[in-house]
């Protein structure tokens, strides 16, 4: 993967919206959320404008004119520059083309499952499911009103990618979740066994501070 000068996605939305004409931030931001890219890239002005400022120290964007609105606070308009046009094709170029690794939470949570019990683990993927299945509804809901109001589909693709996702999710966390129900997934006896041996362990040092206690009690009796 290249080193980006700027290596935020909200850099990317950036140069994206100045691709299509200079704007000052406020109106990026606008434009973005109309097009429901909050979706898929996290959005907030503190950090749009931070974006906004290292782009400008790199080079890829640059002022070009200061803006008022009756009484409202002045802004400034930013264009997109040679390299930051070069910057913003290449980036998604990228992005599309070249599979990257990713860590997510769950994957990290997953690794980490075995500090838990079986049946808990079963029990928060069950939980986990409900949440998948719930915010699946949604995004099928969001597509469909899109689609009814005339979006056309090109504009939703990033939004059935994610919806793809969960479903693959879904589907793959279920069957996690009721093979460790039923103790058909390899390996989970041995998981068993080891939860029982560290539970057994962290309660030793209790059980000899009691039993010194009791001697050090029948000592002083």
């Amino acid at each position: 993967m290249t080193k980006r000068r700027v290596n935020n996605p909200l850099a990317l939305a950036v140069l994206a919206c100045l691709s299509e004409r200079p704007m000052h931030p406020y109106e990026m931001a606008t434009t973005l959320r109309e097009r429901g890219k909050d979706q898929s890239i996290k959005l907030n002005y503190g950090s749009l404008y931070t974006v906004v400022e290292a782009l400008q120290q790199h080079d890829l964007i640059v002022a070009q004119e200061t803006e008022r609105e009756g009484r409202r606070p002045e802004r400034t308009v930013y264009r997109l520059t040679d390299p930051g046009r070069m910057e913003l094709i290449d980036w998604v170029s990228e992005l599309i083309s070249t599979p990257a690794k990713e860590f997510t939470r769950f994957e990290a949570g997953l690794s980490l499952a075995g500090v838990l019990p079986p049946e808990d683990v079963a029990a928060l993927l069950s939980q986990r499911c409900g949440a998948l299945g719930l915010g699946i509804s949604q995004m099928r809901s969001t597509i469909q009103f899109a689609r009814e109001h005339g979006l056309q589909r090109v504009h939703l693709v990033e939004l059935e990618y994610s919806l793809a996702m969960r479903e693959a999710e879904l589907a793959w966390t279920r069957k996690l979740a009721d093979e460790i129900s039923s103790g058909t997934l390899e390996g989970v006896a041995e998981w068993v066994a080891y939860r029982h041996a560290a539970d057994q362990q962290s309660e030793a040092p209790q059980d000899h501070e009691e039993h010194g206690r009791e001697e050090h009690d029948e000592e002083e009796g």
